[in-house]
């Protein structure tokens, strides 16, 4: 266990090192701002005489204000104590039914995440398994489902809200189409290279078992494909809270942690919005190891694991 325990602290120790260090010139003019107004003497004296400086250079010139770089409201890079205090604001000192509570939010990103994401691999496993079994799919639909991931989704996820706004559908079912959208296309890959994955000597093997197409699918093609699929549900999750996310841009009914970065930007408030991103950071590692778990036990039992 130490093993493991300390090469994770030290990887985090020197990430929160340079993270501290980073604040500093990211901040330090706003600082020595504050400070000269508050008269502290400065060098250079004078916002002019600073405003083409070095951010590098104003910081080894004024060390004793590195601690107002940590402490500043509105900061262009907060400090990590700072996003921690925000987080701790936002979820344990509210209700989790407050819209200022991030496990608010984060329940509505996660809501709409979990229905894309359904609705893709569902859609993506079919559709692999149409490819498999249909030459004529294999050449029509692979190649338009390749072109549907070049479209941007930040470009298409207003016209689907819009679209779909004007025949009645709005709140979550918007967000969840734009979700599937960018899950199904790693499914289908995954479980296509899955399907495909048995040998050639395999194939021969069970034709000779006078074995039909849905035999050899049950018995042999899907199991094969278990590894692939689970690997391709964990970047189809992560690209589901994406497009959730994204949905939740254009339309978020002010809900959501799509919302929360939005309205950060909106009004500045950088700590917010970095306490937002680490929660759609916590929200992805949570999914994407429940899947991992549930790996783990399916392999198992399949006498697969690892």
């Amino acid at each position: 266990m130490t093993r493991v325990i300390f090469p994770v602290l030290v990887v985090v120790a020197a990430i929160m090192a340079f993270w501290y260090a980073a604040c500093i010139p990211m901040n330090i003019k706003f600082a020595l701002q504050t400070a000269e107004r508050q008269g502290a003497v400065i060098s250079p004296e004078g916002v002019q005489a600073r405003r083409d400086m070095s951010a590098f250079v104003l910081a080894a010139r004024n060390p004793g204000q590195w601690a107002q770089t940590w402490e500043q409201a509105k900061p262009r890079l907060p400090a990590p104590h700072q996003i921690v205090q925000e987080l701790w604001k936002t979820t344990v000192d509210v209700k989790p039914t407050s819209k200022r509570s991030l496990v608010f939010h984060g329940w509505v990103t996660l809501s709409a995440t979990l229905a894309g994401f359904a609705i893709g691999s569902v859609g993506g496993i079919l559709l692999a398994v149409g490819i498999v079994h249909s030459r004529a799919m294999d050449m029509s639909v692979m190649p338009w489902a390749i072109a549907s991931q070049t479209i941007p989704i930040l470009a298409i996820a207003p016209m689907i809200i819009v679209v779909l706004a004007s025949f009645g559908v709005q709140g979550l079912m918007p967000k969840a189409i734009i979700s599937a959208y960018l899950s199904f296309f790693p499914v289908v890959v995954g479980m296509v290279k899955g399907l495909r994955s048995p040998s050639a000597m395999d194939m021969d093997l069970v034709r000779t078992w006078s074995a039909t197409r849905a035999q050899t699918f049950w018995k042999l093609r899907l199991p094969a494909s278990v590894p692939y699929l689970f690997a391709s549900l964990k970047i189809g999750v992560a690209a589901s809270l994406v497009g959730t996310i994204v949905g939740e841009l254009p339309a978020g009914g002010g809900q959501g942690l799509g919302f929360r970065l939005l309205a950060g930007s909106y009004y500045g408030q950088t700590v917010q919005i970095w306490a937002a991103l680490l929660a759609t950071a916590v929200l992805a590692a949570g999914l994407v190891a429940l899947i991992g778990v549930l790996e783990r036990g399916t392999l198992k039992r399949m006498g697969l694991s690892r």
